[in-house]
């Protein structure tokens, strides 16, 4: 029997309580149930909420437990909670209190994983790099398992794994906040102000994302993003190697880009031109960060041919600014995932020549928008605005510098449709609209894939 059937078989005669009934609980019971755990599948909402999920849960040999008191759990031994639920939450910590193990999906995993983990944190652009990553070992031979924050759970893997695979996982704050365990390879992005409507302030965000580095060893790498300031000052707490990579400066150890765009490795003082930035397939000043952060995590793996050619073929990640339609001669594209106001910044409006049509607005996370409003006027001819956050982001559009009075046109809405409607009715010939809210999706949409759904769903059906 080897470790990780020992570590599961002492789940046997235990009671799991799986908080959240979801896709990325669903699997864990059949895992728990096969080595002779009683599973309970809790959720706040109510059966007929839950739909197909509750009846999978029961299926698969759960027990439902619903409702409001769903975390009400004297007769359970061990809770795991979803990425989504508060940390320090006044029931988990009483749960604590009363002796119950509180851990979660990835936590178990990364005590269990015996193949290389290589994962990556930030405000923008993780689930980009972290595909990145995966297409670059896949092109060159490696069996890899891609999971965490972006697809599937990898626990319900891990019989599966083998000591020769990779794990390439996105780490969300939510899932680093309790973690005591880190990657072999580490890499952060970038930090700014997020989720401080679930974080009870910014250090517990960035104490969060630090979690990822903290806990690595002698043999470890860590990948900082020396642009960005909050990223740089990780580099005070790692322990192994330290890449950092820039798109504006020579780095001592890293990736980095030159003035005339020429991407190159500084591996300890050797210097390797890798290629031209022109030759990344997708667009956007935003996209050649998230390849310089991929190319120095697997700097040593994967050869400088696998790069050039995955760089030139990778087309992108759905609702990535995609290209969803040319209609009437405007373009149409989907960039759902501007989930805050520095990812539609270095996103959408980084990547086009011309002012563009913006769709904007969401959930408020209670970040500040200031640094977003005083680009628009440079970039955006009409804002179409809907949303919880729609008053905040045509109040720092207002504040900008370059703001007078049509520039940009700002038009408010109510839901998508009329959001695509107006932009339909101010666009010519050439144009080019994008849907970035910079902003979550939650006041209307279950998920940012949601909303992109629907505005791809409503262009498709322009007649």
């Amino acid at each position: 029997m080897d470790s990780i059937e020992r570590r599961l078989w002492e789940f046997k005669n235990k009671t799991v309580a799986l908080c959240g009934i979801g896709g990325s609980n669903l699997p864990l019971i059949k895992l728990f149930k096969k080595y002779g755990a009683r599973v309970l599948a809790c959720d706040k909402r109510e059966r007929e909420a839950l739909g197909e999920n509750a009846d999978k849960a029961v299926e698969y040999g759960a027990e439902l437990r619903l409702g409001e008191g769903y975390l009400q759990l004297p007769d359970a031994d061990i809770i795991f909670r979803t990425p989504g639920m508060r940390f320090y939450s006044d029931e988990l910590n009483d749960l604590r209190k009363d002796g119950k193990i509180v851990t979660s999906e990835m936590e178990m995993f990364f005590d269990l994983c015996p193949c290389k983990t290589i994962a990556v944190t930030g405000s923008d652009g993780k689930t980009t790099t972290t595909t990145i990553i995966s297409e670059l070992l896949k092109a060159d031979g490696y069996n890899v398992h891609l999971g965490g924050n972006i697809g599937k759970p990898l626990l319900p893997e891990i019989e599966s794994i083998s000591p020769d695979d990779v794990a390439v996982v996105e780490l969300s704050s939510f899932q680093l906040i309790s973690m005591r365990k880190s990657p072999d390879i580490a890499v952060v992005t970038n930090l700014a102000p997020n989720h401080l409507d679930i974080h009870k302030d910014m250090q517990e965000y960035i104490d969060s994302k630090k979690n990822i580095i903290l806990h690595q060893n002698a043999f470890s790498k860590a990948v900082l993003n020396l642009d960005n300031d909050i990223s740089r000052s990780f580099g005070e707490f790692t322990r192994g190697q330290t890449f950092f990579f820039s798109r504006r400066e020579k780095t001592d150890n890293g990736a980095y880009m030159t003035e005339d765009g020429k991407i190159m490795m500084n591996y300890y003082g050797d210097e390797t031109y890798i290629m031209d930035a022109s030759r990344i397939k997708i667009p956007g000043l935003h996209n050649i960060e998230n390849y310089l952060a991929a190319i120095s995590a697997v700097w040593g793996m994967v050869s400088t041919d696998t790069i050039v050619k995955t760089a030139e073929s990778f087309g992108g990640v759905e609702h990535r600014s995609e290209l969803v339609r040319v209609f009437e001669g405007v373009s149409y594209y989907n960039d759902a995932i501007g989930t805050s106001p520095t990812r539609t910044l270095k996103g959408t409006l980084s990547l086009f020549d011309r002012k563009i049509i913006l769709i904007a607005g969401g959930y408020d996370k209670k970040i500040p928008y200031d640094e977003l409003g005083f680009a628009i006027p440079e970039k955006v001819r009409v804002l179409i605005l809907f949303g919880a956050t729609a008053d905040k982001i045509e109040e720092a559009t207002k504040k900008s510098p370059a703001y007078s009075e049509n520039n940009p046109v700002i038009i408010r809405v109510n839901n998508m449709e009329e959001a695509v409607a107006a932009a339909r009715e101010n666009a010519t010939q050439g144009d080019i609209v994008s849907m970035s809210p910079a902003s979550a999706s939650f006041d209307m949409y279950k998920n940012f894939a949601e909303k992109g759904i629907h505005f791809k769903n409503i262009v498709n059906s322009l007649k």
